[in-house]
């Protein structure tokens, strides 16, 4: 069977390997290239577009090694990695690994739900399956992306109708994307903050298409809609007249307004929901499934509930009891 320790980043001692290692580590796989899942390794393995986002969020030396979807690569002690897309972010990966102990997938964050910017998500088979559970409770069922996205269309047009400058508030890597390609029907347009429009050209580069684009100008921002990062409060404190809107699966929550201090927020995400994290564990068919983030403790506990052997990484778990009548 496979070892499997957390410290933040799943370790493999048997055969050496950190899975999105939080700190420096001498090899890491990288899923995708989130400030959360990067730091300063020695030796990386991830999917091209990953290590594309890597050099421009993080540059340095480090050795690299760029797998394509699909092909196997020998790693260490007779076992081969794999990588799938896994639907997060365009280049976001699973890793398959196969050998001696069995064969173990992991997902990093993941989305099931097809994406405007990511490839699809793929549902590999393996007998321990190690799983990111963002919004594993039941609460966290997202509405169809096509009646997310026609809210988020309305509420750009009715900012611009009332003279007022629509502000989508997104991660400049990934949900930043998602949201520029699905405005493209409508038509607007968009202004990109500096970090998003940097990212923004490198998906280009890696072939995806967009609808027309510019920088964030202040003078000119006037009857645009502007795309940037939830911290950019140098931009935003140069638009008066504002409507700002979060984009984000925490917007299932009450008080995401508040929270998130914007005038709306819609439930857009790059995250599996909790009807899409049951379909992935039924179509991967695992033995033993290990899960991570988020509401961990508590999807582990829905799935041993179901009669799947299952624990949270990182945690106390406290295991139910049958009673015998």
């Amino acid at each position: 069977m496979w070892q499997v320790e957390y410290r933040k980043g799943v370790w493999l001692p048997q055969i050496g390997w950190w899975l999105d290692a939080q700190a420096r580590a001498a090899r890491s796989f990288v899923s995708h290239a989130h400030s959360d899942h990067i730091a300063r390794h020695k030796e990386v393995l991830c999917s091209p577009a990953t290590a594309r986002f890597l050099h421009a969020r993080l540059p340095g030396r480090r050795a690299v090694t760029e797998l394509p979807f699909g092909r196997p690569h020998a790693l260490e002690f007779g076992t081969t990695a794999t990588l799938h897309p896994a639907g997060h972010i365009l280049g976001s990966s699973q890793i398959l690994i196969a050998g001696d102990p069995g064969i173990l997938l992991y997902t990093g964050d993941f989305k099931l739900r097809a994406g405007l910017a990511a490839e699809p998500c793929a549902t590999p088979r393996a007998e321990v399956l190690i799983m990111e559970t963002t919004f594993g409770l039941p609460r966290y069922v997202f509405p169809p992306d096509a009646d997310i996205i026609a809210g988020i269309t309305d509420f750009c047009r009715h900012a611009l109708d009332a003279g007022a400058t629509p502000v989508l508030l997104c991660y400049s890597l990934g949900k930043s994307q998602e949201v520029l390609r699905a405005l493209a029907p409508a038509g607007l347009p968009v202004m990109l903050h500096g970090e998003t429009l940097r990212l923004t050209q490198i998906y280009a580069q890696l072939g995806v298409a967009f609808p027309p684009y510019r920088e964030f100008s202040a003078a000119e921002a006037g009857g645009h809609v502007v795309i940037c990062p939830p911290y950019a409060d140098g931009l935003l404190n140069r638009i008066p007249a504002r409507r700002t809107a979060a984009i984000t699966g925490w917007a299932l929550d009450s008080g995401a307004t508040y929270r998130f201090r914007s005038d709306a927020a819609f439930p857009l995400s790059d995250h599996a929901g909790f009807d899409d994290l049951l379909r992935f564990v039924e179509l991967v068919q695992p033995k033993r499934v290990l899960t991570l983030h988020g509401f961990a403790r508590e999807f582990a506990a829905t799935l041993r509930a179901r009669g799947i052997d299952a624990l949270a990484l990182g945690h106390d778990n406290q295991l139910e009891l049958s009673l015998a009548d």
